[in-house]
């Protein structure tokens, strides 16, 4: 299951939880659940909620049972609403059960009472936990209190000297001892259900079997499961994989390149290659192919997943683009490139310059680009190429333009004719005249590119370095 906070816009790490769950559901020939955490009123917002559906669906991340999903689940009265915010009557009937059975109590408390004791626990080199202050309160003085109306939560009372154990699908054996873990809240004082209660209980009703997150979650972990046996509710299985970091070992964030997936794709992002790219994000492949989602997932094996943190890398993202856009259709790539491309370049070139700047695109303004390069009459050149052409020389050009005329868009025939009359070779040969025909040093292939230049345009662009090209290097 997937279950976000729609607090934001969904990012890259979100999208890694969402899509090794799915890869897991499809694989198993299980069921993928999306389930929308949205306890938190204040920061939860509906247009993110639509967001990361579409998303989602976008990045081809098909949930069987959720939100818009069809399913069966939904006349489970125990199940009513994928949304977190429309449960509160269940909620309400699990919080009685741990009321009567005198395994929760109310904690008066203040935030402030409980920020100075962390800081003392801190201090005094203990971890910080509750002290149990309020389960020691006697039933008279707990009534008098709720009788003025002072604000309480409800807290979750753990015995201690026990050890709660669990076996992690990614990190193996875990215990964890119960006198560290304390009294927690599973009600703030406004009445709202802590994160560790409602996300415990929906698991259950859910029929979740597996639950696949973050490391970060480990710790909540034995409380989930010390309420889920206090309920007499089943106990999933829990696997926590390693978190995504930067390369200065930090959480990744906006400054390491990290964005959200509705700019990716705005950006012009393949989904395929977004999933190609977090597929092998802290967990490995045999094989190191472009796969569609489905062999993403028939390969996919929670044995491969790391227990190491999993560093971004922007270069491996790019990477996974360029196989998405070598191995979609030219139909698909000509949609792909916008409206503007499609208004520069004539119909009957568009086959031809699909491919002659494949390989050397990675996102739509690249092929804007090159769409200007070819049919711009004034073309500008960038620094480096006034450099390169400067030190070409004017005979260089001057002999670049008479041979032109012989042979046209032939840039084979062309530079080996160039070759043999200048005497340059290499680099001194093909940067000058990629310089002086596109502006650019680097670039697709010339003899794809000439052609879609044409023989007019190009000796325009000849006689305009002859000018340039007589300034001293």
């Amino acid at each position: 299951r997937f279950a976000p906070s729609p607090t934001g816009l969904l990012h890259l790490g979100n999208v890694r939880t969402a899509l090794f769950n799915a890869l897991m559901a499809s694989k198993h020939k299980g069921t993928f659940l999306l389930r929308i955490e949205d306890t938190d009123l204040e920061r939860s917002q509906e247009s993110y909620i639509e967001a990361l559906i579409k998303d989602l669906r976008w990045l081809g991340l098909v949930w069987q049972e959720g939100p818009g999903a069809e399913n069966s689940a939904m006349t489970d009265v125990h199940i009513a609403s994928y949304r977190q915010s429309q449960r509160g009557a269940v909620y309400d009937t699990y919080f009685s059960v741990l009321e009567n059975n005198g395994q929760v109590y109310p904690c008066f408390c203040t935030e402030q009472e409980l920020k100075l004791a962390r800081k003392t626990q801190l201090a005094a080199g203990r971890p910080p936990r509750y002290s149990g202050r309020c389960h020691r309160l006697d039933k008279a003085d707990v009534a008098a209190r709720v009788a003025k109306g002072e604000p309480a939560s409800l807290r979750f009372h753990v015995a201690n000297g026990d050890e709660v154990e669990f076996e992690d699908g990614v990190r193996g054996l875990q215990k964890f001892h119960t006198d560290d873990i304390g009294d927690f809240i599973i009600r703030r004082s406004d009445g709202t259900p802590a994160f560790f209660f409602c996300n415990a209980v929906d698991d259950a009703l859910m029929n979740v079997t597996l639950v696949l997150r973050g490391e970060d979650h480990l710790t909540n972990t034995p409380r989930q499961i010390l309420l889920l046996q206090a309920l007499n509710l089943d106990i999933p299985t829990y696997a926590h994989m390693a978190m995504v970091v930067g390369a200065d070992g930090a959480p990744l964030s906006k400054r390491h390149g990290s964005r959200s997936v509705q700019e990716m794709r705005e950006s012009g992002y393949f989904a395929l290659a977004i999933n190609n790219y977090l597929a092998r994000l802290g967990h490995s492949y045999e094989s190191n192919a472009y796969m569609s989602l489905t062999e993403l997932a028939v390969n996919f094996d929670m044995a491969h997943l790391g227990r190491a943190p999993a560093h971004f890398d922007s270069a491996q993202l790019l990477h996974w683009q360029h196989e998405a856009i070598l191995h979609a259709s030219a139909v698909e790539l000509w949609q792909w490139m916008g409206a503007e491309v499609h208004t520069l370049i004539p119909a009957d070139v568009r086959d031809s310059f699909i491919r002659a700047v494949r390989a050397n695109i990675s996102l739509p303004e690249h092929a804007l680009l090159w769409a200007r390069v070819i049919l711009t009459d004034e073309l500008v050149l960038s620094d480096s190429a006034h450099a390169v052409i400067r030190a070409a020389g004017q005979p260089f050009f001057a002999d670049a333009l008479q041979i032109l005329e012989q042979y046209k868009t032939d840039f084979r025939g062309l530079s080996d004719e160039l070759k043999r009359v200048s005497g340059k070779k290499g680099k001194a040969l093909f940067q000058p005249l990629r310089a002086a025909l596109t502006g650019e040093l680097d670039g697709p292939e010339m003899t794809h590119l000439l052609p879609l230049i044409t023989q007019p345009r190009a000796r325009q662009r000849l006689e305009a370095v002859l000018i340039i090209s007589q300034a001293p290097a």
